[in-house]
């Protein structure tokens, strides 16, 4: 049987095509792969629970850790997505504002949603380590959000009776005070929420008795793998912090974590951890 052999000018066409398709093939991949791993676009996520105290459900938008970063003119992705799901109420877990960037966007969301749903915010870390967080606490109000300092709100939401309370971020000095408080008046009959910057202090939220506890401040981890609920670093966590994204139980509570909406202001950038809003649905059942 003959062989015929290339020419070795073929021979050298033929191994340069074979290494500038691997070199190509190579440099897609990273691309593909740096791409989704760095990808910033806003996400929308979905969350359930169901408790025997609610007869109709109720729907909450569920944003943290802005830190007055921006999405687009007048926040209106944001805007956007909120109008989609035409929340009952709007509930924002802390560091909407940022001890850094200018309140600015902070303010242009604000302003948006409260003239549209019922909003409610209380601190996170960066208020206070802004050293303007009275300050901020007054523009929110003026803007028509209730700020929520270790106080309690009776709502009618679809119907339904909830009481939401919220305290200030430890960073205040108060935390342990504000709790207390909050947990004094909760209604054991009714659906209780604490909003409440940092999830890590879940033990002190499930004695306090609530059902549901919103937070943030974890920022997802920063950098997570797909397919893991884990991320690598969070504040007051450490490593492979815990509790960083969903929901958690902790006893008879529950506890919801967002990822956050930070983008420009975060030091080291997300990793494979778009920015999120939660949409959270409380519906009748056990």
């Amino acid at each position: 049987m003959m062989v015929t052999k290339l020419p070795n000018r073929a021979r050298s066409r033929a191994r340069k095509f074979l290494i500038g398709a691997l070199v190509l093939a190579l440099t897609l991949g990273v691309i593909l792969v740096t791409t989704k791993a760095l990808d910033r676009s806003l996400e929308t996520t979905h969350s359930q629970l169901r408790s025997p105290k609610i007869a109709t459900s109720v729907t909450f938008v569920v944003l943290a850790d802005l830190h007055s970063c921006d999405y687009g003119e007048g926040q209106k992705e944001l805007v956007d997505a909120v109008d989609t799901v035409h929340p009952d109420a709007v509930l924002m877990a802390g560091d909407v504002a940022d001890d850094r960037l200018p309140f600015k966007k902070a303010q242009e969301l604000c302003e948006v949603l409260a003239s549209k749903y019922p909003c409610y915010y209380v601190t996170g870390n960066h208020e206070w380590w802004s050293k303007k967080a009275p300050e901020y606490k007054a523009q929110f109000a003026a803007l028509g959000v209730t700020v929520l300092s270790g106080e309690t709100v009776e709502l009618t939401l679809n119907g339904q009776q909830i009481q939401l309370a919220g305290i200030d971020d430890p960073a205040g000095g108060r935390f342990e005070e504000q709790l207390a408080a909050v947990a004094r008046q909760r209604d054991s009959a009714k659906f209780s929420i604490l909003l409440s910057h940092r999830p890590e202090r879940i033990a002190r939220y499930e004695k306090a008795g609530f059902d549901l506890v919103v937070a943030g401040h974890a920022h997802g981890g920063q950098w997570r793998l797909p397919g893991f609920n884990r991320g690598l670093i969070a504040p007051n966590q450490g490593l492979l912090p815990k509790y960083v994204n969903g929901l958690y139980r902790a006893g008879d509570t529950t506890l919801l974590v967002t990822r956050g909406l930070a983008r420009e202001s975060t030091r080291i950038p997300r990793l494979y951890n778009r920015p999120e809003l939660v949409v959270l649905s409380v519906a009748p059942g056990e």
